[in-house]
């Protein structure tokens, strides 16, 4: 009797730490690899396609589109520096650049002529930033999210995220929500999408914020009142996924309205890694007719989350569901429009960690004028896109179809 069959629990053990050694070869390989890549590239500033802001009236709001970072944060700091009342300003990156201070001076300045200012960053995103950078007068109340929520948090889902949320909410009545993090590298070098929603409408981002406020604050750290909304808007819903709670409603929403289509879904990610269950619904609406676009980073700022999208192009090109692929910047929007009707603006990645992993929040928009601007939009970032074939993705190397599937047993975990 061989070796193997009468050690079966050792064979498994070694063919199982096999494959993590392959993995972990694998990894390292193409991070490496990546890396030499864009040290020995010519980086020119080729720039990409820009969508000027666009308002556009929703119910008894005004929601304002961005696409172009410097047009942002000229807008979220004329809101810093004309607030009367309060400011809650929560980020997941926070760059201790020229940018990331000029945010910084503006909340320090609002606080000091008498503005309740409230700050959220997440600790692990920032680990490369000096702690220095977040130290604030005594009068802003900053929230630090950990680097780790508890010592066992690996193994309970309830602390395993992280605080992936952007958000500004200025006097509860201007309020910010999208993919841009806070650094000169996202202002101009990144192809970001944000909303700014002004109105009662805000109300729902103002209670986001008060509610994962008043969920982590520490000992001697104000409770911030909530107010209750004086109007309830039907096409403007901020979903929350709050794994403390087990909440993850953002899924739901892509999977509902993926099911409705009819006509057309664009959806642009800077991480795509759908499940099972969200690729399923995709290549179901492209076999009834739906013309299902994806646009995506050719290359991201994650070699491996690339990587693991990879292994899916096959399924999904033979679907009929269709690939683009950005050029020469990284695009990190989180975003998608059905049918002229439907559209959702945030923070979620259609990837595991943000559908059923961090703290995120997602508008979904049911508007025709916003969902025809978020077309016109995508269609313009097309321009800087190449599309990306069966034929041509066929002839791909060996290599690349081991190296594959050498990680897609990862997908679960990203």
């Amino acid at each position: 009797m061989s070796w193997w069959k009468q050690h079966p629990g050792r064979a498994v053990r070694r063919v199982l730490l096999g494959l993590f050694y392959t993995q972990v070869a694998t990894i390292i390989g193409l991070m490496t690899y990546s890396g030499l890549r864009k040290r020995l590239r010519v980086v020119t500033a080729k720039g990409f396609p820009i969508s000027p802001p666009v308002s556009l009236p929703v119910g008894k709001s005004t929601a304002t589109t961005y696409t172009f970072g410097p047009d942002l944060y000229a807008d979220m700091l004329e809101a810093i520096r004309g607030a009367k009342k309060r400011i809650l300003f929560e980020t997941y990156i926070w760059k201790a650049d020229g940018v990331g201070k000029e945010f910084k001076a503006a909340l320090v300045e609002a606080a000091a002529r008498g503005v309740d200012v409230h700050v959220i960053y997440d600790g692990f995103a920032n680990l490369v930033v000096s702690p220095r950078f977040f130290r604030f007068p005594e009068s802003i109340h900053v929230l630090r999210y950990p680097v780790f929520a508890t010592s066992w948090w690996i193994f309970d889902v309830r602390r395993a995220g992280r605080d992936h949320r952007k958000i500004l909410v200025v006097d509860t009545d201007i309020a910010f929500v999208g993919g841009y993090n806070i650094g000169s590298t996202y202002a101009a070098e990144w192809r970001d999408t944000h909303l700014r929603i002004k109105g009662p409408s805000a109300w729902d981002l103002d209670n986001a914020f008060v509610d994962f406020w008043n969920m982590r604050q520490r000992s001697g750290q104000p409770i911030l009142r909530e107010s209750g909304s004086f109007s309830w808007e039907p096409r403007i819903r901020a979903l929350r996924n709050v794994p403390r709670q087990m909440v993850f409603p953002i899924r739901g929403m892509y999977l509902e309205a993926i099911d409705r289509a009819q006509h057309h879904v664009f959806i642009t990610q800077a991480y795509f890694i759908p499940d099972q269950d969200i690729r399923r619904a995709l290549m179901e609406a492209a076999k009834r007719g739906v013309d299902v676009r994806i646009l995506m980073p050719h290359e991201s700022n994650h070699v491996i989350a690339d990587w693991l999208a990879r292994g899916m192009y096959d399924e999904l090109l033979n679907a009929r569901v269709r690939i683009f692929r950005y050029k020469d910047a990284m695009v990190h929007a989180k975003t998608a429009t059905i049918d002229g009707k439907w559209t959702t603006v945030g923070t979620a990645n259609i990837d595991r960690l943000s559908l059923t992993g961090n703290y995120e929040i997602n508008l979904e928009v049911i508007d025709d004028d916003l969902a025809c601007e978020m077309e016109r939009i995508f269609a313009t970032d097309c321009t800087n896109a190449k599309e990306l074939t069966g034929p041509e993705w066929a002839q791909r190397s060996v290599v690349e179809h081991v190296c594959e599937r050498i990680l897609a047993p990862l997908r679960p975990l990203l």
